[in-house]
């Protein structure tokens, strides 16, 4: 059974890794009509307690297998001893990986490692780069390539399927170039191919090969992986402690078991689908104040919105219900987004995400006394000046009408962020429970999928490029030259 997998050590942290600041979703705070009233915070506490025995049964059945990935002993062991690997025979990790197989260890990277890490000396640095590539614009990863000593550089290429059309794209054209250069019989030092444990081409090739190789675990989508190999390998291999970022992401899984009206995981999906249902609040700005944390929103939006963007039931019927995840940064969005949050169309709800201690603090020198536009910020910080950006535009919400809550962590640590992300994936489940939909699936992407192997001549899927060709057809004749 799941309970009884062994649980890992969680350092010394703050008592409080994440908190959840929810008062200016209420009438009290927006006022009658604007947020969550008593009837609707009641309303939303019954829910939960069906979700959480919902969520209880289906973790004990084993139908939620991401929710144990903190508790795998062997994908930290395995990833420690890439990681020494690399650290003494390689200046560059490149992953090739495309939504969830690159957006957690970019988010992570981002987070944990200097937000300079690639461009340092390798003296200084202490690990290798890493560079993910999730996309196939020719250009982009043709600098990419042009910027790689491959005789220096590890590649990690990461599909569960193997078929995954822009990732195995990018990784014929890594393998050839490879091939060329060093020669077939040095593929191997710098190869690791994480995939399916039994099925699919690229574990086929990684068995005729004998690569390396990592499994994408069983039943855990993309967007739920970062904490396997897909994200814990190349994070390992940066420098990253994964020690501590699985500690914390294993405490948020206890905490995430505890009863729901004091649990952030539940809280948190609990409000968003008050907000959607009740109040009509169908998009979710998610809005990191923090340079480091920019890419968890990212990150959040392929969790958020491939999750809950779903056009039936369970039980087959319409959804009537979506909420939207959209990326916001504080405080550079205050000078080009804001503007329609205070005042635009009233569908939105705000989460800042704030970090309450920076690691880094830059004073602001006393100087330009003369002058009262300057010198109110001489003796401050910078730390100071964001913390008080963010919580003056969540006062101006607030007094506008507009919902807006904050998840603060004490600091940016390897726990901290673990913790964070565990609780969010936990939420986007239980917000599946609520809204009576499959998080786990993602079937509205599959149709360009189809097209695209059409287009590009895949054997059995010629009906589509057919389907393609009549659509043309109708609208060609509306391209403006």
């Amino acid at each position: 059974m799941p309970d009884k997998k062994p649980k890992p050590p969680v350092k010394e942290e703050p008592e409080d890794f994440l908190t959840l600041d929810y008062n200016n979703v209420t009438s009290e705070a927006l006022g009658a009509g604007k947020g969550l009233g008593p009837e609707d915070l009641a309303e939303m506490k019954a829910a939960l307690g069906t979700a959480f025995k919902d969520i209880e049964a289906r973790y004990r059945k084993g139908l939620l297998p991401f929710m144990d990935l903190p508790r795998d002993p062997d994908v930290a062991k395995a990833s420690r001893k890439l990681a020494e690997m690399g650290r003494k025979r390689f200046e560059t990790v490149v992953v090739l990986g495309i939504g969830g197989s690159a957006l957690g260890a970019s988010a992570v990277f981002n987070a944990l490692r200097p937000l300079n890490h690639n461009d340092l000396p390798p003296a200084k640095r202490g690990w290798p780069r890493l560079i993910v590539c999730d996309n196939i614009d020719p250009e982009g990863f043709a600098a990419v390539l042009e910027g790689l000593d491959l005789k220096n550089t590890f590649f990690n290429v990461i599909s569960k399927s193997g078929a995954t059309a822009e990732t195995m794209s990018q990784f014929m054209i890594v393998f050839d170039q490879l091939q060329r250069t060093l020669g077939r019989s040095a593929i191997k030092e710098h190869l690791l191919i994480t995939t399916d444990p039994e099925g699919g081409v690229l574990r086929k090739l990684a068995d005729q090969g004998d690569f390396n190789s990592l499994p994408v675990p069983p039943g855990v989508g993309g967007r739920y992986s970062v904490l396997s190999a897909v994200g814990i390998a190349p994070l390992a291999m940066a420098g990253v402690n994964i020690t501590d970022l699985l500690a914390g992401a294993a405490r948020a899984q206890e905490d995430a078991r505890k009863p729901p009206s004091g649990n952030k995981a539940y809280v948190f999906a609990g409000l968003n689908y008050m907000l959607t249902t009740a109040k009509k609040r169908n998009i979710l700005v998610m809005m990191p104040y923090s340079d480091g944390l920019s890419r968890t929103g990212e990150w959040f939006g392929q969790l958020w919105n491939e999750s809950l963007g779903k056009s039936v039931r369970l039980d087959g019927s319409p959804n009537p219900w979506s909420q939207t995840a959209v990326k916001a940064l504080g405080v550079t969005d205050q000078h080009s987004q804001l503007q329609m949050y205070m005042e635009g169309t009233d569908e939105k709800t705000i989460c800042f995400l704030g970090v309450d201690a920076f690691r880094h603090q830059v004073n602001i020198p006393s100087i330009f006394k003369d002058f009262d536009e300057l010198s109110y910020l001489g003796g401050r910080n910078l730390g100071e000046l964001m913390a008080s950006e963010r919580q003056g535009v969540a006062r101006a919400l607030t007094e506008s009408g507009r919902p807006n809550m904050t998840l603060s962590l004490p600091k940016i640590s390897a726990a901290t962020v673990g913790y964070l992300l565990q609780t969010l994936e936990v939420a986007a489940v239980v917000s599946g429970s609520l809204y009576q939909i499959n998080p786990l699936d993602q079937p509205g992407v599959e149709l360009g999928k189809q097209f695209t192997y059409g287009l590009m001549g895949r054997q059995g899927y010629a009906s589509f490029k057919d389907r393609y060709a009549k659509g043309l057809s109708v609208k060609k004749k509306f391209i403006l030259k």
